[in-house]
């Protein structure tokens, strides 16, 4: 394993800040929320809150990771403008970590860019050195995954780490399974292992509605992690919510339009929610096989009205 300090270069003046926020009078160590690209992320449920994190909040670059020894570009190309005979511009990859103030000034870090290709062991252990240098006392990390769960029903999570008691009333979808990892899950089981106090929210988003813009999704996960930190994000959490209710109109007025095969589904799913998982919480639901299309067949339905309305620009 190469020096995992070559893999990413401190801001000089962004590092100054981030210490003195680490170490100023009172403080106990900063909350650092991590998300990376490209991943399975239901509902673009990370990648709205970073949006948002980063939208209007004071903040600064800490420091940068090499994007050019991390990202395989052929896997995922960077996009470039041509203008007339001649490249003009070009959208290098970042993956930095940042110092953001929330709307008490109070400091925290966000790590976020894509998900690193290769060396996530050099990089998990990169993470960690992040951490250490800058007294993190807690990392959260956050995204959704797809579940045979109905939209009318409340937005369940899923917990994990070693500080799930700070997001109470939730329990584990189940007690062991094997699935395919990732760059953000082996950083938070390299932190545990290092005795650091690691949080991870993964939002249930009901599968046909997966690969859309879920709104409400990404609420209820930046209200679990404001609970769990004390951050206070109320411009994001009321652009949210603005958002998450025009969607929901939008999904009953295609179902007030009539689609029985979409009616017929959404009430399967209701009924299986409720009938495992009682009408207030997700609780440890699991989807079931049902006699219902599949979520490719019900995620076109719902993706060509959901495409009208991003067509036509999302409001504030």
């Amino acid at each position: 394993m190469r020096d995992p300090q070559e893999l990413y270069a401190w801001d000089p003046e962004g590092r100054e800040r981030a210490l003195q926020a680490a170490g100023g009078e009172g403080s106990t160590g900063l909350v650092m929320l991590y998300h990376f690209e490209g991943f399975i992320d239901a509902g673009e449920t990370g990648e709205q809150l970073v949006e948002q994190l980063l939208d209007g909040h004071p903040q600064t670059t800490v420091a940068r990771f090499d994007h050019d020894r991390l990202i395989d570009y052929r896997a995922r190309r960077p996009a470039m403008t041509f203008r007339r005979d001649r490249w003009t511009d070009y959208e290098t990859p970042a993956l930095d970590l940042r110092l953001v103030h929330d709307a008490t000034r109070q400091p925290f870090l966000l790590l976020s860019g894509p998900e690193p290709d290769v060396e996530w062991e050099s990089f998990a252990l990169a993470v960690r050195q992040l951490v250490e240098e800058l007294r993190v006392r807690l990392s959260v990390t956050f995204h959704g995954i797809p579940m045979g769960v109905p939209h009318t029903r409340p937005v369940g999570l899923t917990p994990h780490g070693n500080r799930t008691d700070l997001v109470p009333g939730h329990r584990g979808l189940f007690d062991e399974a094997q699935v395919p990892g990732s760059a953000a899950a082996l950083v938070e089981l390299r932190l545990a292992q290092a005795g650091h106090d690691v949080l991870g929210v993964a939002a249930h988003v009901p599968h046909y509605i997966a690969r859309s813009r879920y709104p409400d999704a990404a609420l209820v996960v930046l209200e679990a992690i404001t609970g769990a930190t004390g951050l206070v994000l109320p411009d994001a959490a009321h652009l949210l919510r603005s958002r998450a209710l025009k969607t929901q109109d939008e999904i009953e007025r295609e179902l007030a339009e009539g689609d029985s095969e979409l009616v017929a589904v959404v009430r399967g799913l209701e009924q299986q929610y409720d009938a495992l998982a009682g009408v207030t919480t997700r609780g440890s639901l699991v989807a079931e096989p049902a006699e219902l299309p599949s979520a490719d067949e019900l995620g076109a339905v719902f993706e060509r009205f959901l495409a009208e309305r991003e067509d036509g620009g999302e409001e504030g």
